[in-house]
């Protein structure tokens, strides 16, 4: 069963998703869409395998702590649930075993989403030892993720954000294996850090809407380049003001095609080959 589309960082795992989740599912495959849930806390990467594990084809997971949760200091609604009905972001601290476990499934595909996140740090807003606690505290974890993925023998899926160069340095001394770089909203001088040590880079709907990633769309080989939709998150056109959903990655692969002058066939082709090949879609 070939995927026509890969979205290979979705969150139907979310609490976005309660209502309605084997239909967002059930619409994504009856369009060819391949989908992998990517879990951020232990909770989110146990059930991105549980809906996996529904589906005989076309559903994989990517399992991890998401930088925000290694430190109580961010909580999203479409994540978690409201505050006090739901678990919460509560700086969950990271148990190798319990990923090294889980990273058995055959439909865990990648450790992820790990990596640096240095623009979500309220609590840390007016105090800078705070702050670097925190740093330190995410580079620990991230380099354990590492260690699993070296371990199980598993692609990284990797969170960055205002933090490319300490990411890339960590990635350079530490992986064994590749990975990609999910949402990539970086400058063109930071892509080249990760394309030079063999890393994708994953686009998603806000190039539909905006040019501030066009050179770097444009710059970065197709063959490393890689779609997803960060579902429920960032809606591409036409479907601004509404839930994002993985059937939407199609709107992505059009945009890279029209922000590369190339024919639209060819870029899908090309990104489901690529997908394939990073995640074994």
């Amino acid at each position: 069963m070939d995927p026509k589309y890969c979205d290979v960082h979705a969150h139907v795992n979310f609490k976005a998703f309660d209502e309605d989740r084997e239909a967002t599912m059930a619409r994504a495959l009856e369009a060819g869409v391949h989908v992998m849930n990517v879990g951020t806390q232990q909770d989110t990467s146990k059930f991105a395998v549980e809906i996996a594990n529904r589906y005989e084809h076309g559903v994989y997971a990517a399992i991890a702590l998401h930088p925000v949760h290694t430190s109580k200091s961010h909580h999203d609604v479409k994540e978690l649930g409201e505050e006090g009905k739901a678990f919460t972001s509560r700086g969950e601290e990271f148990d190798p075993a319990f990923y090294d476990a889980l990273a058995q499934d055959p439909k865990v595909r990648a450790i992820g989403e790990c990596g640096l996140d240095y623009y979500h740090m309220e609590s840390a807003d007016n105090d800078p030892a705070l702050g670097q606690e925190i740093i330190d505290r995410q580079k620990k974890i991230f380099i354990q993720h590492i260690e699993v993925a070296n371990k199980v023998g598993k692609p990284l899926m990797c969170h960055i954000r205002n933090a490319y160069k300490d990411a890339a340095d960590i990635l350079r001394e530490h992986a064994k294996v590749k990975g990609d770089i999910h949402f990539f909203a970086g400058t063109w001088e930071e892509a080249k850090l990760f394309l030079d040590l063999g890393f994708t880079l994953s686009f998603t709907g806000v190039i539909t809407f905006t040019s501030d990633y066009d050179e770097v769309v444009r710059n970065t080989p197709l063959d490393m380049m890689l779609t997803e939709t960060d579902c429920p998150y960032i809606t591409p056109k036409p479907f601004r003001g509404k839930r994002n959903e993985p059937m939407h990655v199609r709107e992505v692969v059009k945009a890279i095609a029209r922000i590369k002058g190339l024919d639209e066939e060819l870029v899908r082709a090309q990104l489901v080959a690529n997908a394939k090949r990073v995640f074994g879609f």
